[in-house]
């Protein structure tokens, strides 16, 4: 484990890391995101510390853990832990990392690689890599663009990526245009565990999943996207859905999910337009 001496900024919005304190972060001035009315604010680690920010761990089922922050950090959303015998993925990785929680992490086996569903969630990826001995960050390439902080342990993939023995990083897009979603086959007792973050986000009734280009700015997505989306997850078998923060689809949710695309298209076509 190694402690990073770099300087680096934090956006105290998105809680993404930046190699530059500049005028304004590209993520929140985005029209999926937004900048506070008070303007662009920066942070460090070390600032985040001295305020009492910590990392907490804890288990969701056999092998996939929680982590999350304590007060939140940026958006607020919830690291997933996923353990296998080949080696750990760390999903959505949040936007602080101190040397205890990383301990915790190692404890539970070696991290193979640290990934973020899209760049909201990038976080403090790359200082995540380096407290966990520089394992590799793998970046959409479609989302290229968004990395504000390079660093020589960020790869590009695409497409279908079996990163580790049933685990398979995929990108239906949507949200993003590089959105993915990790697909872990033993999970949820061998039915199934789709990791979504935002490209499916499973709603607070915890029986209906939702599809936006932005969720705070209340952006849909067109029916054919929707639907795109849908026929890119039928692939897999998945009974149970986790979003990014603490949102869950506990059962039945490769159908809740096909059943709300269809919803989804069928409100923004019009065809319940008898109902408004």
């Amino acid at each position: 484990m190694s402690t990073s001496h770099e300087t680096f900024w934090i956006c105290r919005t998105c809680a993404v890391e930046h190699a530059e304190r500049i005028e304004m972060c590209a993520i929140c001035a985005d029209e999926r995101q937004w900048v506070p009315s008070h303007g662009q604010q920066w942070t460090t680690l070390e600032e985040l510390s001295a305020d009492g920010h910590q990392a907490e761990i804890a288990e969701l089922e056999p092998d996939l853990f929680a982590i999350t922050t304590t007060p939140g950090t940026g958006i607020g959303q919830q690291s997933k832990l996923l353990r296998t015998p080949a080696g750990n993925l760390l999903w959505d990785p949040v936007g602080y990392v101190d040397n205890d929680i990383a301990r915790q992490v190692l404890e539970l086996g070696e991290v193979r690689f640290v990934v973020a569903s899209h760049p909201h969630m990038y976080g403090v990826q790359v200082e995540w890599s380096r407290r966990l001995g520089g394992v590799p960050v793998l970046v959409a390439e479609a989302d290229r663009e968004w990395v504000a902080r390079p660093d020589p342990v960020i790869r590009m993939w695409a497409g279908d990526q079996e990163i580790l023995p049933g685990v398979t990083l995929s990108q239906p897009g949507g949200h993003f245009a590089g959105s993915a979603v990790a697909h872990w086959a033993a999970g949820a007792d061998g039915r199934g565990v789709l990791l979504s973050g935002d490209t499916i986000f499973a709603n607070p009734d915890r029986t209906s999943v939702s599809f936006m280009r932005s969720y705070p700015n209340r952006l849909p997505l067109s029916a054919a996207v929707v639907r795109r989306i849908a026929a890119h997850v039928d692939r897999f078998e998945f009974d149970r859905l986790y979003g990014n923060f603490d949102n869950v689809i506990a059962s039945d949710a490769k159908q809740i999910t096909l059943w709300f695309a269809e919803r989804h298209a069928g409100w923004v076509n019009g065809d319940f337009d008898h109902l408004t």
